[in-house]
């Protein structure tokens, strides 16, 4: 009885594993690992794409350390007084052959938009690589998986 009762409850955790798109794997929150300005996303998929709000990044406080700064690089002159906290700045990157392209990322330290590919390298480590014109000239950063 107890291994009938084992091998159904692994047969649903091997189900429920598998119900993930491998596509979604890239959803949950990552943080930087690497630069000189740390950063904490949380990616979240809508109507078949992938976007990340930005939750925390270290220079993202006035000089209080508790007020956050606001968005005043943005060319959007009506989205200036917003806060950097909570902005969807990773937006509309599509999944195909493993990797996640056409997607953009918004700097709000300056301001720029990039276009931006991300490669899940494994189910705890992500790199995002942003450019402007040809990827060959951009930047990778690697993110870790928090687990909370």
């Amino acid at each position: 009885m107890k291994k009938i009762f084992f091998a159904i409850i692994m047969s649903l955790v091997a189900i429920a594993s598998f119900a993930q798109q491998p596509a979604d794997k890239i959803i949950g929150q990552w943080e930087s690992v690497d630069g000189d300005v740390k950063l904490k996303f949380d990616i979240f998929k809508q109507d078949g794409k992938y976007f990340g709000k930005l939750l925390w990044e270290s220079n993202m406080y006035e000089a209080d350390g508790k007020t956050p700064k606001k968005d005043f690089n943005n060319p959007n002159r009506s989205m200036q007084n917003r806060s950097r906290q909570g902005i969807i700045n990773v937006t509309n990157l599509k999944y195909a052959d493993g990797q996640y392209s056409s997607g953009k990322l918004y700097n709000p330290s300056n301001g720029n938009t990039y276009s931006l590919n991300a490669k899940l390298k494994s189910a705890n480590e992500l790199h995002f690589r942003g450019y402007l014109g040809i990827s060959l000239l951009g930047k990778t950063m690697e993110f870790k998986r928090i687990n909370e």
